[in-house]
């Protein structure tokens, strides 16, 4: 963190405070910048990249999920149903005046590069996207593949340690695209460190927000033999956490493994007893954190930061107390390795190809 910080010091801007709501214009009382946050259909319900997002600005101004006093007065959040209310409202947010405006995710990016230099004063911000090459917009990146590879490696030894042999295991993403593709090919390197052989199965749903497409195929999978699935696919992914679950309350030995935030809760079905496994941590709500430290401290500048696994931007969970101590001690030590340079985690699937760490004919796309 220390190393991103160092970068954003340089940014210099200048903070304004109107705020507004709807139509109607209010004005900060305590002098902290303003924001909106502009998701997808998904929403901050998501339990997972858009909720990341959102407490970030919880964070932010020392309120909770469940305490959002400054929501409606410091903070507000409008969600799109469809891409084609994305431009129209990043115009309207930018009319009305927020010191900062927040997309979150790749599908945003065609909006805001034609928006952004309509309101050269209006300063944005973006997550999974280095292409939107705007003086006014600060793009947020991460290393998805370092946390994926230690969700694949839990999973991984956990089925050894459970002796099973020959364990097969699945992903679903959500819309194809080069940052989804980091998951999906951090998670098999992850997987094969321990199996160099096993079997690994993708599906693409072609969408955020269709539960039901993933918990059918995870019914598939899990009847074929699968043993863990790891969902990249935002809301669609609670479709293989609801699957997941169904199948251990029957007393079989399959997991779903989650993303973005810690989705541990999200798999109970009875007591502590969790179907998520463990989940890729990914902290969007760094990102938003950080970006609004910047607006207050008149440091904000476009550009690109990256958030590593070195800067804690993300890592893996370790709430289920079914994960074996010994898997915890093992992929502890991966993530050393990781951030030391000592295992080398590819994030595109050209690389992994050519590595022979991937299979071919999978549905991972590096653009």
């Amino acid at each position: 963190m220390k190393k991103i910080l160092s970068v954003l010091v340089m940014f210099v801007i200048v903070s304004g405070f109107v705020f507004a709501v709807g139509s109607k214009e209010t004005v900060s009382t305590d002098g902290r910048p303003t924001v909106r946050l502009i998701t997808d259909a998904t929403g901050i319900d998501d339990k997972s990249f858009n909720a990341a997002a959102w407490r970030g600005i919880l964070a932010y101004y020392g309120d909770t999920w469940e305490n959002q006093t400054g929501r409606g007065k410091l903070y507000d959040v409008v969600t799109c149903q469809t891409q084609d209310m994305y431009i129209p409202t990043l115009k309207q947010a930018s009319d009305e005046g927020y010191d900062l405006i927040v997309t979150t995710g790749f599908t945003f990016a065609d909006a805001l590069n034609e928006v952004a230099p309509l309101y050269p004063d209006q300063r944005y911000m973006i997550v999974d996207v280095d292409y939107v090459v705007q003086p006014n917009v600060m793009q947020f990146v991460f290393k998805e593949e370092e946390g994926s590879y230690l969700v694949g490696l839990a999973a991984a030894l956990q089925a050894k340690e459970a002796g099973i042999q020959n364990p097969k295991f699945g992903f679903i993403g959500g819309i194809p695209s080069a940052t989804i593709t980091k998951f999906e090919i951090g998670y098999i390197q992850g997987l094969k460190s321990v199996f160099p052989n096993a079997e690994v199965v993708d599906f693409y749903a072609n969408d955020w927000g269709k539960p039901e497409l993933a918990k059918a195929q995870a019914k598939n999978w899990f009847d074929s033999g699968v043993y863990a699935i790891f969902s990249a696919a935002g809301g669609t992914g609670g479709g293989t956490i609801a699957q997941a679950k169904e199948y251990r309350i029957q007393g079989k030995d399959v997991w779903a493994i989650g993303v973005d935030s810690d989705q541990y809760e999200d798999g109970i079905y009875s007591g502590n007893k969790s179907a998520v496994l463990t989940s890729m941590i990914k902290r969007v709500e760094t990102s938003t954190l950080m970006a609004l430290e910047t607006i207050d401290t008149n440091t904000f500048a476009g550009g690109v930061v990256v958030l590593d696994m070195f800067d804690d931007g993300v890592g893996y969970s370790t709430t289920n107390p079914e994960l074996s101590a010994s898997v915890i001690k093992a992929v502890d030590a991966a993530k050393v390795d990781i951030i030391n340079g000592k295992i080398k985690v590819f994030g595109t699937y050209k690389e992994a190809l050519a590595a022979g760490v991937a299979p071919a004919g999978l549905g991972a796309m590096d653009n």
